[in-house]
């Protein structure tokens, strides 16, 4: 059975354009991306980071902390109105896992494209315990949970970087 089918066989064509929690959850549109999906999602929390760059760090964590909530619940439902599990156009948790990623680090383009391309590794190989996430936990917090960690782990990455540089 594919991935994106349910248990009759029917393929859901995603509609983000009719559906208000598809259009959050595949990333006003990104996640149509015929290549790549998440890394279209990815590319789209991009300039997004650019609006809340200059935050505090308290607002700027609380609009991360509430997007992934949120997100728990964009993802899940959207999973739900699809009936697949993770639909590779859902991307809500590609923008969490970026700007998690870029949680407390200096607003530079520099680190901004170091951020990109260390949280898509993450993503993509999924090492442990990102892998174990991606498997076993289901839901909006299963679509979530993998990419925050893969977040977590780039933030982790970059600012040891930081450290050392």
């Amino acid at each position: 059975m594919s991935r994106h089918a349910d248990h009759a066989g029917a393929v859901h064509k995603p509609t983000p354009f009719r559906s208000p929690v598809q259009f959050f959850a595949f990333g006003f549109g990104s996640g149509l991306s015929p290549w790549a999906p998440g890394t279209a999602g990815t590319l789209v929390a991009v300039p997004l980071y650019w609006l809340i760059d200059d935050w505090s760090l308290l607002w700027y964590s609380v609009f991360v902390v509430t997007a992934a909530l949120l997100g728990i619940w964009i993802c899940g439902a959207a999973s739900r109105e699809l009936k697949v599990h993770d639909h590779p156009g859902i991307v809500w948790d590609e923008f969490v896992g970026y700007w998690i990623t870029l949680w407390a680090m200096p607003v530079d383009w520099v680190w901004m494209l170091a951020g990109f391309v260390v949280f898509r590794v993450f993503d993509i190989v999924k090492p442990w315990p990102i892998s174990h996430l991606d498997r076993k936990v289901k839901g909006g917090f299963g679509i979530m949970i993998d990419d925050i960690f893969a977040g977590v782990m780039a933030c982790g990455t970059l600012h040891l970087a930081l450290w050392i540089l």
